[in-house]
């Protein structure tokens, strides 16, 4: 680091704690409310709102528009603005979390950590929502709980083997023993867990899902009470790819308070439309909601794991693998456990799950895991492989379904 890059961070030391680096520099003039709405995020959301609902206006009643690619746009506009919305979303809550002096590797450790994963968590929640309004009857070959499911097994899929194997083939890495150790462990007894509590008796009741939060928690709670040990590293280059270069515009606390409600609003909105759009193109092609929540739905909601993962890589650090990791212990302990205390989970394809999705997860998990503990690297050959093995699931998911 140069004599010049110290000083930035002294001068933005103020709310950090002993020992642990601050964030990157902020700009010093506040802008309040108004200048909000000429912030180029703000123009992109609101845009993709309007296409949403220009496009929903135009089409209602019409029947020369193919309905497939109508619904197939509805539902990557609905991705795109549950992505903007939830990065707002968590723009507002640091910024009030800094506003009441709360350190920036806590909100690191914290509010960002969950900000990539905020779109699996509430599509996964909207989904079991959506089954408690309609519940499915009893057996029923689909219900919403299915894409649910398929959504957060697919972004751990999606993540552990296309996204990293890009990433790896882009920048081959090393990785950090006490990622593994302990993020890596953590990763795979969570996807594991998840599992077992599923397969025991077909469903994930709010007592199990209430577990799996309490067990977030507690990872959480750990993290932070280690904080000036481990993923400092990490959460500064999310952090710093997250501003814009290290640039970050200063709001007054009613600002952040609006992107808070707004963002989360819209995010809301976004991922109920998700659910819809899926659920619609699961009808017209015939094929289960698990197999849209574990494609299109898992890709479409890994881009902000995916941003960040290969910005990271250039920058020439082995933070990008810990930041998927990080991803896919939320994943399937909270995204899943708040869904399961929405509405109680119960899987109805059991033959796609049992016999495909539940054993495809957990063996990329553990060849990923065994890749990282092959002296410490990842190479290109192991990243194709990688990317090898998620070609290979999607063409066993078409034959499956």
């Amino acid at each position: 680091m140069t004599e010049g890059e110290k000083s930035d961070l002294e001068q933005t030391s103020e709310t950090a704690e002993e020992g642990v680096p601050a964030s990157p520099k902020k700009n010093n003039k506040v802008r309040g409310i108004l200048s909000l709405f000429m912030w180029n995020q703000v123009l992109i959301i609101a845009s993709l709102f309007l296409a949403m609902m220009g496009l929903q206006t135009i089409t209602a009643g019409q029947t020369t528009i193919p309905g497939m690619a109508v619904t197939g746009f509805l539902l990557l506009l609905a991705i795109g603005l549950l992505i903007t919305s939830a990065d707002f979303f968590v723009e507002g809550a640091k910024g009030l979390a800094r506003r009441v002096g709360i350190a920036e590797i806590i909100i690191g450790l914290t509010i960002v950590s969950l900000g990539t994963s905020l779109p699996e968590i509430l599509i996964s929640t909207q989904a079991a929502w959506e089954a408690h309004l309609n519940p499915c009857e009893v057996g029923a070959a689909d219900c919403a709980t299915d894409f649910a499911l398929g959504n957060i097994y697919g972004s751990v899929l999606v993540q552990i083997t296309l996204i990293l194997g890009i990433v790896v083939i882009i920048k081959p890495m090393k990785v950090k023993p006490d990622w593994i150790k302990r993020d890596g462990t953590m990763m795979f007894a969570a996807v594991l867990l998840l599992s077992m509590l599923i397969m025991i008796d077909g469903d994930l009741n709010r007592i199990e899902g209430a577990l799996l939060c309490l067990l977030y928690v507690f990872y959480i709670t750990y993290l932070v009470q280690h904080r000036d040990k481990i993923r400092s590293e990490e959460f500064e280059m999310i952090e710093d790819i997250r501003t814009e270069t290290g640039f970050e515009m200063n709001w007054t606390g009613a600002t952040y308070f609006v992107m808070l409600i707004i963002g989360l609003g819209l995010a809301m909105f976004a991922s109920a439309r998700v659910v819809d759009s899926a659920a619609s193109i699961a009808l017209q092609l015939h094929v289960p909601s698990a197999v849209v929540g574990t494609t299109l739905a898992a890709v479409g909601t890994s881009v902000p794991e995916l941003a960040v993962a290969i910005l990271a890589a250039r920058k020439s650090t082995g933070v990008a693998v810990g930041t998927l990791i990080g991803s896919n212990i939320t994943d399937p302990l909270l995204s899943v456990g708040l869904a399961a205390l929405v509405n109680p989970i119960t899987v109805y394809n059991t033959e796609l799950f049992y016999r495909l999705i539940f054993p495809a997860t957990l063996f990329c998990t553990a060849l990923a895991l065994v890749f990282m503990w092959t002296d410490f690297k990842f190479n290109r050959q192991e990243g194709g492989i990688l990317i090898g093995c998620y070609a290979i699931f999607i063409m066993l998911l078409y034959y499956l379904s």
